[in-house]
């Protein structure tokens, strides 16, 4: 394996993904923090709205990560 193929693999490969499974993972990834940002944003100005909304999200983004791979980071 060519040294810009592994740099393209090897992270993915440390969570047990591939390439694209790795990609639609952390895409997705990043849409819900986008998420968590505009219902946390909304909450700056209206604070009666989405009280819990951003923190619930990133507690479980955070579920989701904290145990995958050892390498991961």
């Amino acid at each position: 394996m060519t040294a810009l193929a592994r740099l393209f693999t090897a992270h993915p490969g440390s969570v047990d993904e591939s390439y694209l499974e790795h990609m639609r993972f952390a895409g997705g990834f990043s849409l819900k923090l986008f998420a968590a940002a505009f219902a946390a944003a909304i909450h700056a100005v209206l604070p009666f709205l989405f009280e819990k909304t951003a923190s619930r999200m990133i507690a479980e983004m955070h579920a989701r990560t904290a145990n995958r791979g050892s390498n991961a980071g």
